[in-house]
């Protein structure tokens, strides 16, 4: 008999146990939704809300209308400091005037991404663009000094060669009428972060067919689409009726081709020749990845391949993208506008003469009414149009009570056009961020690269790299935009597209000699 209950007693204290376990983990997710929902009950909401789903039926899944839609309620609730959404029992404050964003962008202890963010991890890992804490510091720390000006420098040789094949590319299309531009420019941001990242040519340009070029797009695209699908948030719903499987083949590539570029750049390192002198006497060129081999912690321990490839990984999933993205608005807003066209032909004229020479430092430094018309266009078409943190801590903002745990998105495609510091926002006019014009704009009123802490490290290298592109181009064309600006129709993706890409002619410039 007493086997026999023995051999019941087992498996029902399991059951037991399971059932308390269940019953104490709904009671503290139930407890802490419902602190928050009334701690934040004052704040300004979207129409609709429901407990528990909140606001996430009524977001749209196409990504252009998910963007205007966004976009839609920042201009409803204009008046209002901040407004709130709910995703699922996911609270967000969204927020897109200086003052609230500072709160967040200006903190020391706001620091940690959105848990939207958690879908690049698979890719990611806890780089530099998704860590949170000591390991975001201490890598922060690591790496701000392979962004050093210094360093750019190098990285000069490869944007004048990509931007020269990218010359090439254009010169197809010269004379032939409307063409779009936008995977040109991809292609040729692409060439220029592999090879500056990894040291590595993909010959994107010539080869747009590659399996690796393909992927990094592909990826992209499937982060975003699952960021916008709340029912997909969960790992076993997503791996049985969403795209979990076709994730994982991408990112097999993805990995597969950094991880051989980082194990046969350190097995060149580790050779003593390879830091001398080739047989033509000259250094071999430098890349990111070059220096992450070389970088250590305040202790002197060098970064594994693992923590290396998470930062060559974000390297190349942020900084081609994004300014590709820039250098497309741009060419459009320049082709639309004659007479900024015409002005900064002249400037490249007294900066370049007749010469076709590569660009150098010095060069890009008097280039200052391009510099105006790339930070305008980034005003305009910020390439990332929100981003978002979790709150570390209790905050409060303009009066209102935001409980740790709760999530900040600021939209910096509507922060940028308040007309309290860009009058006639939606004018095109790049004198705004000349020095004199620029006297007391509030620090956070534009915020293309982020503010404060966690701001981008690579802003320096992404400004480069515009200037020197949209240099070339515009040395060797005239260009005419195509599309008026209500055609373009934004995608809030992970960067900001325009839906039907950039359609433009270019007419070939006079003939220019080599001095």
């Amino acid at each position: 008999m007493a086997v026999l209950l023995g051999s019941y007693t087992t498996p029902l204290l399991g059951v037991t146990i399971f059932i308390a376990a269940l019953t104490y983990i709904s009671y503290k997710l139930l407890s802490e939704y419902l602190h928050k929902w009334f701690v934040m009950k004052p704040i300004p909401e979207v129409a609709g809300t429901y407990p528990i789903i909140g606001n996430a039926l009524q977001f749209k899944t196409n990504p252009g209308e998910f963007f205007r839609q966004i976009h839609d309620y920042t201009q409803e609730f204009w008046n209002e400091p901040l407004l709130k959404i709910w995703i699922g029992p996911v609270p967000f404050v969204v927020l897109f005037h200086a003052e609230t964003v500072e709160a967040i962008v200006a903190s020391s202890v706001h620091i940690d991404k959105s848990q939207s963010y958690e879908f690049l991890h698979p890719w990611l890992g806890m780089g530099l663009l998704t860590s949170t804490g000591r390991k975001w510091r201490q890598r922060r720390k690591m790496l701000t000094p392979t962004f050093h000006f210094s360093i750019l420098t190098q990285f000069l040789e490869v944007m004048n060669e990509q931007a020269e094949i990218l010359v090439g590319k254009l010169e197809e299309q010269a004379g032939k009428g409307p063409f779009n531009c936008f995977s040109h420019i991809t292609l040729c941001a692409l060439d220029i972060i592999c090879e500056t990242a990894m040291g590595k040519r993909v010959y994107a340009q010539s080869n747009s067919e590659s399996q690796y070029v393909k992927s990094v797009y592909k990826m992209s695209d499937i982060v975003s689409r699952r960021q916008r699908t709340p029912w997909f948030w969960p790992k076993f719903i997503y791996y049985f009726f969403g795209e979990g499987r076709e994730h994982d083949r991408t990112l097999k590539v993805l990995h597969s081709f950094t991880a051989k570029v980082i194990r046969e750049r350190a097995e060149m390192m580790s050779n003593i020749e390879a830091d001398r002198e080739d047989e033509q006497g000259q250094k071999k060129r430098k890349a990111f990845l070059d220096m992450l081999l070389k970088t250590t912690d305040e202790d002197g321990v060098p970064m594994s391949h693992q923590d290396i490839q998470e930062e060559v990984d974000t390297f190349m999933f942020e900084g081609h993208d994004t300014t590709a993205a820039g250098m497309n608005w741009a060419l459009h807003l320049i082709g639309s506008h004659p007479e900024v066209h015409s002005k900064l032909q002249q400037e490249l004229q007294e900066v370049f003469g007749s010469s076709d020479r590569p660009i150098n430092m010095d060069d890009l430094k008097k280039l200052k009414y391009l510099e105006c018309v790339i930070k305008e266009s980034l005003r305009l078409f910020p390439s990332v149009p929100f981003f978002a943190r979790t709150l570390c801590e209790d905050c409060h903002i303009k009066g209102f009570e935001i409980p740790k745990g709760a999530n900040a998105v600021i939209v910096t495609y509507a922060l940028h056009r308040d007309p309290r510091y860009f009058p006639e926002p939606e004018e095109f006019r790049p004198e705004r961020f000349l020095s004199e014009n620029s006297v007391g704009r509030p620090p956070y009123a534009y915020i293309p690269f982020s503010a404060g802490l966690r701001n981008c490290i690579g802003q320096r290298f992404a400004l480069m790299e515009e200037k020197v592109v949209l240099a070339y181009v515009l040395r060797n064309f005239n260009i005419e935009a195509c599309q008026k600006r209500e055609e373009l129709s934004p995608v809030g993706d992970l960067i900001l597209r325009p839906e039907k890409g950039i359609w433009i002619k270019v007419e070939k410039r006079t003939q220019r000699t080599s001095q």
